[in-house]
């Protein structure tokens, strides 16, 4: 084996398989969607209960706001009625990343969910050896929303809120030029000249439950809250059991009296989990499934 075959093979082997007597799920809590540098607005919590997600603005990618769509509504006139300031226009385009709501776009028969990463933060997945069986739970800013004279609008007097909205367990990943033609349309595609760049492709079904695909969505729902009641959107109310373990960006000073400060930095916080964060995951799961995505 030639020298730089030897470093590929040892840079990218824990990504590709993992050892069963080491194995240990890891639990990747994931931070997408609008925040307050790139969007400037939280996502809503639809009257309906859907958490939808709004993907960052992004300049040279091929989907536009007005290219997605939930039931009938544009992404675009979703922004504009909750915030008719935005800074967001219609010509924009955006970073449809993870891509796991099935009826925004039209699919092919094959389409699973799909996540992409690069750089530093797929380094981080990378040395933490995430790779197949592992789940990312995605979380990000949301607040409520109701209709009021046929417009939706942000719920006065509710708060911001940093709630998990969907979920990936990863079946296969796809490193340097190894696309299948299913996967090409993903904005990570374009960026495959970077060896440290990884699609993360849905498993067909969960490991612990064949009944439920591998990715999908949430209706809103209080275990899927991660802040703590009261309380700024960043500071969390974790079960008790989370200080057994190490999730990625942060320490023991993480923990204060009565709630969880999550790190300001990073995108992905990852726990190797044990037997009690696994069933927490399976119920956050269970509890929050968006049935329309089986």
């Amino acid at each position: 084996m030639s020298f730089s075959l030897k470093m590929m093979y040892s840079q990218y082997r824990p990504l590709l398989f993992k050892r069963y007597s080491d194995y240990r799920m890891k639990i990747i809590l994931s931070r997408k969607g609008f925040d307050a540098e790139y969007g400037g607005q939280p996502s809503p919590i639809l009257p309906d209960g859907t958490l939808l997600s709004l993907p960052i603005p992004a300049k040279h990618e091929n989907v536009k706001y007005t290219d997605l769509a939930y039931n009938n509504e544009t992404y675009y006139k979703i922004i504009k009625e909750l915030k008719p300031k935005t800074k967001i226009q219609e010509k924009y385009n955006c970073h449809l990343d993870p891509d796991i709501y099935k009826e925004v776009l039209p699919r092919i028969i094959e389409w699973r969910g799909l996540f992409g990463q690069m750089g530093s933060s797929q380094g981080h997945l990378r040395n933490n050896n995430v790779g197949i069986g592992d789940i990312f739970l995605f979380f990000g800013w949301f607040r409520k929303t109701e209709l009021k004279n046929d417009k939706l609008q942000y719920k006065k007097g509710f708060p911001d809120l940093h709630v998990i909205y969907g979920f990936l367990e990863v079946g296969k990943m796809y490193l340097n030029n190894q696309l299948p033609e299913r996967v090409k349309y993903h904005p990570h595609s374009d960026d495959y000249n970077d060896n440290n760049n990884c699609i993360y492709e849905a498993a067909s079904y969960l490991s612990f439950n064949n009944n439920i695909k591998g990715f999908g969505t949430f209706k809103h729902n209080k275990n899927l809250i991660l802040t703590k009641e009261g309380e700024s959107k960043s500071r969390w109310d974790l079960p008790e059991y989370f200080k057994d373990v190490e999730i990625t960006y942060h320490t023991n000073n993480s923990w204060k009296d009565n709630y969880f400060q999550s790190a300001s930095k990073g995108q992905e916080f990852i726990i190797n989990a044990n037997n009690k964060i696994i069933n927490w995951t399976k119920r956050i799961i269970s509890s929050g499934m968006n049935l329309k995505n089986e």
